[in-house]
């Protein structure tokens, strides 16, 4: 059997390879260097590790995760790997113990922070132990132009110049064709192999809908389709964070808050607790979940949009990676486009880093407003072609368009007579309370009433017509400009009012969405329920024990497995995936006595 293979069912107990992890693995063992783009949840980690435990020396794994260390450490240790990290939680007496090992070759892996290399005692102690490989992992950080940069990740060039003949493997989940041009520019690996597995998550559901009462359209997901889930709930601002856990807490449901405003000793139990307890929902900025290894989060749910495709496919893909269905969903609304095209106008930067900005815009309101496939747009912006996926709302529930050419024109001419009868400009509620006709004290101080628009919208609602704004804004045929979010004519404008281009809007009214399937029922046969429910509460007992992780015991895939075929030996037990020999041992007899009801 080969080595690498040899590994794999050994140690962490699964028969074959993935995708493309042989050939990967491979490539690195041989002394190569390697760049990987493979979705989360795809197995991007055994890509490192096995050639790792392959190859003569110690793999040293660059990660920004400081708070995570621990528990990447924790996972290893299980199946029988030595690991260690050198980072800023350590005292000196911890550190000097953990680079003694590494020094004497006792340590399979060893997880560093990358500003730790701008230390020169660090290199230094490289140079005195053996380097089986480096592994650069979350490799997007090093573009400026993606969602996660990181200023430290760029001196990790000196890898190479430092090191020439350790082969180097950089991975990361999310990145367009640009990205991954930096990305190999960046870290010196523009002669590297690269690997581009495929970047679908089919057991997602993709699901994005109109924001209402945003905060009870969470909970009724939340009842409905994720009682009991763990999940994650990410918030544009740490006021909306707090605010978002404070109702889902009142409301009977577990939650947390994660952001940079809490004390660090509170975001570090909050985190620790979210990935220790089964069931609860982190609340939180998007500073939460890179490189979050917890398999079992149901969902994920934005209360604000994204700011880019790559930003809101990273944090998605948070959810089902033990492969079981999870579900993404988003609220989205015209405030969020307001919001996000002012930030854009006010950043700091040059008008090319706001072209940019803008560009990464444009493609998320695209995902946001599309009537075709949610997953054939998401994946097209990787550069992957797809066909209909049949799981996601616009598959599941194809959305209505209709003609809106006439509103459009209304809404623009209000715009249009504001500014010349008046020299006046103004937000989308006011502009929309003209049209609706209505008699407030600031329609009537302005004399609004008398302008020609006035009333001519009492067609829509006020909700369809914040529908016909925020696709507007989307569709390039308004700006908005100013602190205050005032609308403003665009060049596009003047095709809409002259008549010569048609637009399609999509309808605003809701759609009842096909609810994803309860992930512990799903393809598992009633008679595997009580045991798989049995086996639950023997990990989370044994996971209190040890002061790990459930999924660090066992992920709910291989508890799946166990249920559905009852093994009666320790034999049966082994062939079952994710049973490694170090887990058969340590947990084997155990298991059997749950299996047979003892």
């Amino acid at each position: 059997m080969p080595p690498a293979l040899s590994v794999l069912e050994k140690t962490f107990g699964y028969s074959s390879f993935r995708g493309q992890q042989a050939e990967i693995i491979q490539t690195v063992i041989d002394g190569g260097d390697a760049l990987v783009l493979m979705p989360t949840g795809g197995g991007k980690s055994l890509c490192y590790q096995i050639p790792a435990l392959v190859r003569q020396g110690t793999g040293v794994v660059i990660s920004p995760l400081i708070a995570l260390m621990q528990d990447q450490v924790d996972a290893l240790a299980a199946v029988g790997a030595r690991a260690a990290f050198l980072n800023s939680t350590q005292g000196p007496e911890e550190r000097a113990r953990v680079e003694a090992a590494f020094v004497a070759g006792e340590l399979d892996l060893l997880y560093l922070a990358p500003e730790r290399l701008r230390v020169s005692s660090t290199a230094d102690l490289l140079d005195r132990g053996t380097i089986a490989l480096f592994a650069i992992d979350e490799a997007h950080c090093v573009s400026q132009w993606g969602h996660d940069f990181r200023p430290d990740y760029l001196q990790l060039s000196m890898l190479h110049e430092r090191w020439p003949s350790v082969p180097r493997i950089a991975l990361t989940a999310t990145a367009t064709d640009a990205t991954r041009k930096e990305i190999a520019q960046r870290l010196d690996l523009t002669q590297a192999k690269q690997f581009v597995s495929s970047f679908d998550r089919p057991n997602i559901q993709y699901r994005i809908e109109a924001k209402q009462q945003p905060l009870q359209q969470l909970l009724s997901l939340l009842r409905t389709e994720h009682a009991g889930d763990a999940g994650i709930v990410y918030c544009l601002s740490r006021a909306s964070v707090e605010k978002a856990a404070e109702f889902l807490v009142e409301n009977g449901i577990p939650a947390l808050p994660y952001h940079a405003g809490l004390d660090a000793r509170v975001r570090a139990s909050n985190q620790s607790r979210f990935l220790r307890e089964e069931g609860l929902v982190m609340v939180a900025t998007i500073a939460f979940g890179m490189g979050i290894d917890k398999p079992d989060v149901r969902f994920v749910a934005h209360l604000d949009l994204p700011k880019s495709v790559e930003g809101y496919y990273q944090e998605t893909g948070r959810a089902g990676r033990d492969g079981l269905p999870a579900t993404a969903w988003l609220a989205y609304g015209l405030q969020d486009v307001v919001q996000q095209r002012r930030m854009i106008d006010q950043s700091e930067g040059d008008l090319a880093h706001r072209r940019n900005l803008t560009a990464h815009l444009d493609a998320m309101l695209a995902l946001c407003e599309t009537i075709e496939c949610r997953r054939v747009q998401l994946l097209a912006y990787f550069g992957q072609a797809s066909t209909a996926c049949g799981n996601c709302d616009t598959c599941l529930s194809p959305p209505e368009t209709w003609d809106g050419t006439v509103p459009a024109q209304k809404l623009l001419s209000t715009v249009v007579r504001l500014k010349r009868e008046r020299n006046q400009s103004f937000g989308a509620g006011h502009l929309i309370d003209i049209l609706l006709g209505k008699s407030n004290d600031r329609v009537r101080q302005h004399s609004h009433d008398e302008l020609s628009t006035y009333g001519l919208g009492q067609e829509l609602s006020e909700q369809e017509w914040r529908g016909v704004v925020r696709q507007l804004l989307a569709q390039g045929l308004l700006a908005v400009q100013g602190e205050y979010g005032i609308l403003v004519l665009t060049v596009a404008s003047a095709t809409v009012l002259s008549g010569s281009r048609k637009v399609m809007l999509r309808r605003e009214a809701p759609r009842p969405s096909k609810a994803a399937k309860r992930a512990i029922a799903a393809d598992l046969p009633g008679e595997a329920l009580p045991l798989f429910e049995r086996l639950r509460s023997w990990r989370a007992e044994q996971a209190r024990e040890q002061g790990v992780p459930a999924y660090i015991v066992f992920g709910d895939a291989t508890l799946r497995g166990i249920a559905v075929t009852r093994p009666a030996t320790l034999a049966e037990l082994g062939g079952i995936s994710g049973v490694g020999e170090k887990k058969l041992e340590q947990y084997g007899e155990s298991l059997l006595e749950v299996v047979s009801g003892l």
